[in-house]
């Protein structure tokens, strides 16, 4: 047996030895580890792999890790929402933990960036988008319900991720423009959709309504703008 080969078995036979590697005749022997050779081509092919398929895999994988859990149903959020009738604003029309609860979230100083003003502000300002988003927020959706305080960019929201339509479902959000206008920018208000009620009418839960409240309303469709439809389990 050739020096050269005593020298290869004499490693193979060394199970847990580690070498990084081992220079002989001007030859590299490939690092052993744990009694495998690692092959030269092995390292080879990981170089030349394509490294945008990498990357690729990498985005997809974050984009599902951000996709919401989609176990809860539209008769949940609206139970949420209706459960939340009767809380009133304060005299100088905030007060409520929806107020309270939007100031906190690192949402609120997105949207005090992108419409100038201050955190401070919503203390006291129109909250019925403030109510819509908290009651997604509370049952984990703010992925596929939104978060916000301005009624035209939350619809702009749902829009520009294709969840925006015309047809009342239960547990959509509903925008309103009370002048019968048809525009996103004309978006006054804000609600759930309990159900349709066939007549021309949809049955809603709404925050600031009625001076101040939250209720149960019955509007008529020809109020509505659109609808936002969030992702609901089967």
């Amino acid at each position: 047996m050739s020096l050269f080969a005593m020298s290869v078995t004499r490693l193979l036979d060394a199970p847990k030895t580690r070498l990084k590697a081992l220079a002989f005749g001007g030859l590299v022997l490939a690092q052993v580890v744990t009694g495998t050779v690692l092959a030269t081509q092995s390292a080879q092919a990981a170089e030349v792999a394509p490294k945008d398929n990498v990357v690729g895999v990498a985005r997809n994988e974050a984009a599902a890790a951000r996709l919401p859990a989609r176990h809860i149903s539209a008769q949940q959020l609206i139970a949420l929402a209706v459960k939340q009738v009767g809380i009133t604003e304060n005299g100088t029309g905030g007060g409520t933990k929806f107020h309270s609860w939007y100031m906190s979230i690192p949402r609120a100083r997105e949207t005090v960036a992108r419409d100038t003003g201050s955190i401070a502000g919503y203390a006291n300002a129109s909250w019925c988008d403030m109510f819509v988003s908290w009651v997604g927020a509370q049952l984990g959706m703010q992925e596929t319900v939104g978060e916000d305080a301005y009624t035209v960019e939350h619809a702009k929201w749902f829009a520009a991720r294709d969840r925006w339509g015309t047809t009342p479902k239960p547990g959509a959000v509903v925008f309103f423009s009370f002048n019968g206008g048809k525009s996103i920018d004309s978006i006054e208000h804000v609600g759930f959709v309990i159900k349709d009620n066939g007549d021309g009418t949809i049955k809603t839960v709404e925050g600031n309504t009625s001076g101040g409240k939250v209720e149960i309303r019955t509007r008529p469709a020809a109020q509505v703008v659109g609808y936002g439809y969030p992702d609901f389990a089967a």
